[in-house]
């Protein structure tokens, strides 16, 4: 960390305190409080961590006023539009984009470890076939250190490349798996002769009695998904990753543990609840009854895929599904479903509609991914995984830089405790 720019000045009583002011490259200025408990004998409060930067990264940066997303510097429209997910995931991994021969030394190792253990398969069926995707996918990430343990010792920086590659190359080829093993179908072995994507499309809907051709446009789709996904700063899941990173924890089972924070549906689970709630509303001709609930504070219901708790412009990673979400649907010809009707009306509503304007509720990134991944065939249950697995690269860069940094601790959040006063032991049992 650089020289504080400056310093702010705390009074408490009767007493002052100098506090070190930083500047990072971008955003808000940061207060350091890191000895204020030793200096003032009292905590800072900030439930849910609005206020509270709780490292110090170089990966990416959102200024949610704005609506800007920059991994590594560059936009996150620039990237959709000239780049491709492995490229996305050098950049944030090694900090610059490549040459072509460090793209191709990358895409040739992640391709050659997409395979898993052949004795994994057998963990797969420890499952009851009606489990959730995420809950496989906790459990078969978490079991990868049983599995690979010449990549686990952390302190090599060796290992941790390796294990950062295996977990890029495996998450798409388990995800599937997890798909596969819920619907009663069998495994389906990744090919090398396809690109990530197109892969991961392979290994969900081909089927070993005949062949299976990826679309192109929609593998370009499941792309963007990926890139779009691929890393959002700070946020739970990733917050998470860190602190289970902090103990020392090895790599396999942080990102285990990202992925269990990831299934909330106030977090990865917003676009299968999204697509719940159109089809709850079912026809377009409902759709006023819902507006005004959502404008109603008592109803207690809330538009799902609207709005964002970063975000108060419109969410730069929306536009460009938006466009994605638009292809998809003309090729497949489906721009009739009821369903995505739901959401056109909604989404012209909300860009309308002034209470939506006012409050900022734009259409987010989840609206249109989960339209995306319903019009390509995938349930709502797989939402969330093709999310993890998109993710994952974020979840280990994070992890990477965090190992990497000098001046990290282990994460201990502290309290404000509201309990009962120390008080004498009674024996109530017998009275």
């Amino acid at each position: 960390m650089a020289e504080p720019t400056r310093t702010a000045k705390l009074t408490i009583d009767d007493k002052s305190f100098d506090l070190p002011i930083y500047s990072g490259t971008l955003g808000p200025d940061v207060l350091d409080i890191r000895k204020l408990y030793a200096q003032t004998d009292m905590f800072t409060y900030d439930p849910g961590f609005t206020s509270t930067a709780a490292c110090d990264s170089a990966i990416t940066y959102i200024d949610g006023d704005k609506g800007e997303l920059l991994h590594r510097g560059y936009p996150i429209d620039q990237l959709a539009e000239k780049s491709h997910y492995l490229e996305v995931c050098y950049l944030l991994l090694h900090g610059e984009l490549p040459n072509a021969a460090q793209m191709k030394d990358f895409e040739q190792r992640v391709t050659r470890h997409t395979m898993v253990h052949e004795q994994m398969h057998n963990f797969f069926r420890g499952f009851r076939r009606d489990s959730h995707p995420m809950a496989t996918m906790v459990g078969v990430v978490g079991a990868m250190s049983a599995f690979y343990h010449d990549s686990t010792d952390i302190n090599d920086p060796w290992q941790r490349e390796v294990a950062a590659m295996r977990l890029i190359a495996k998450l798409p080829t388990i995800a599937a798996m997890a798909y596969k093993y819920s619907i009663g179908q069998p495994f389906v072995y990744p090919k090398n002769n396809l690109d990530y994507a197109a892969n991961f499309l392979h290994m969900c809907f081909a089927v070993p009695c005949e062949d299976y051709v990826v679309n192109p446009v929609l593998a370009k789709a499941m792309d963007r998904i990926m890139m779009l996904h691929a890393d959002h700063e700070q946020n739970a899941s990733t917050s998470t990753v860190r602190l289970a990173g902090s103990s020392g924890a090895n790599p396999f089972a942080c990102i285990a543990a990202g992925i269990a924070c990831l299934w909330g549906p106030a977090h990865g689970g917003a676009n299968q609840a999204c697509l719940e709630m159109l089809r709850e509303i079912g026809t377009v001709d409902r759709i006023p009854e819902y507006i005004a609930k959502a404008k109603d504070k008592n109803s207690g219901f809330r538009l799902m895929g609207f709005g964002h708790r970063v975000y108060k412009n419109f969410d730069p990673r929306a536009k460009v599904m938006k466009e994605s979400a638009d292809e998809v649907l003309s090729l497949l010809g489906i721009e009739n479903n009821p369903t995505l009707q739901v959401a056109k009306e909604l989404e012209r509503i909300a860009l309308s509609d002034d209470y939506f304007i006012s409050k900022k509720l734009y259409p987010n990134v989840d609206f249109y991914s989960g339209i995306i991944l319903d019009a390509m065939g995938f349930p709502t249950a797989m939402f969330t995984p093709i999310f993890a697995l998109s993710r994952t690269v974020g979840w280990i860069s994070q992890w990477k830089e965090m190992i990497g940094d000098p001046t990290q601790k282990i994460g201990r959040p502290r309290q404000l405790y509201l309990g009962e006063k120390a008080r004498d032991y009674v024996d109530v049992r017998h009275r």
